[in-house]
């Protein structure tokens, strides 16, 4: 019988590679979603909805592994007070759901696999590498992070195996992190923003994807991984590189910090700071990193 993976936000950008993926390895999938779906040989859908606290509970009694991918885009609205509540709400809350329903049941589980994201390490701008040791920073996406794996740390208290993804900008075909900036470096308008020498990790979403499937199935994985290159990778140095796949240089100036601040307010920060990010504890399980240039990964992901 096909093991069940049950995926929280698997109608998103990762969440749909995700389970294609998985199909492939001979997974069946289950999502919560918010609309009614009409189900498919392989993948069953059930019914959520975090803010009311409502959940089909036979969608997280019927699983073996469940892969956490569920919150509001940190990126797609200006952070006013509501928004910042929303953003941590989606991640928080939708685990603890999940974790109720495991509880009351006494239901367990192989592995809870929860995402997360490299901003925990806080809005650094310096030459440290940040290890999953690395002390979280106190800024909003260090605090939003941290709220988001302590949730999954629930799961670890019913001794289950949990595992929190810390991602980097994700790039895939017109999707994630280039699904904005490809149409602007496309028709020529395209530079580094504020200072350019800002780090900027990524990860290409079949690697991304990758992770997912190796935490489910290597029962070694525990705790927090980076998931990201370890390029030294700029604003400055990508946007010359994606320009460059568009076929021409950079002839603009960056875009000044105080634009963007004035743009996206706080939320500017995102843009503007970066980390350098270590993947040595992923590739220390034997992980290998299919797209670990990122020419070839833009080739890829704009051809």
């Amino acid at each position: 019988m096909k093991k069940n993976v049950l995926i929280t936000g698997g109608t998103g950008f990762i969440g749909k590679q995700l389970t294609e993926m998985l199909l492939g390895r001979g997974y069946s999938v289950s999502i919560l979603s918010r609309n009614s779906k009409p189900n498919t040989d392989a993948i069953s859908y059930y019914i959520w909805d975090v803010s009311s606290q409502k959940i089909d509970e036979a969608a997280v009694l019927h699983a073996d592994y469940i892969i956490h991918l569920a919150g509001e885009n940190i990126a797609e609205k200006r952070w006013t007070a509501k928004r910042k509540a929303e953003i941590i709400d989606s991640r928080t809350q939708s685990a603890e759901l999940i974790y109720t329903v495991l509880k009351k049941h006494n239901k367990s589980i192989e592995a809870f696999v929860s995402a997360s994201g490299i901003g925990i390490y806080g809005a650094l701008n310096g030459e440290g590498i940040c290890t999953e040791n690395t002390i979280p920073g106190n800024d909003f996406v260090g605090i939003t992070c941290q709220k988001w794996e302590k949730a999954a740390d629930l799961f670890a208290d019913l001794g289950i195996r949990t595992v929190k993804i810390r991602t980097g900008l994700v790039l895939g075909k017109n999707e994630g992190f280039l699904k904005k900036l490809a149409p602007i470096f496309k028709a020529g308008f395209g530079s580094a923003l504020g200072s350019g020498k800002q780090y900027m990790p990524w990860i290409h979403i079949s690697d991304l994807c990758a992770i997912y499937l190796e935490a489910i199935e290597n029962e070694n994985m525990t705790g927090a991984y980076n998931a990201t290159v370890n390029d030294s990778t700029t604003s400055s140095s990508f946007s010359k590189l994606l320009a460059k796949e568009y076929g021409y240089f950079i002839w603009l100036p960056n875009v000044p910090a105080f634009a963007l601040r004035l743009l996206m307010g706080e939320m500017a920060t995102i843009a503007l700071a970066g980390r350098r990010v270590s993947s040595d504890k992923i590739k220390s399980l034997g992980f290998r990193f299919k797209f670990k240039n990122l020419k070839r990964a833009l080739v890829d992901c704009v051809k």
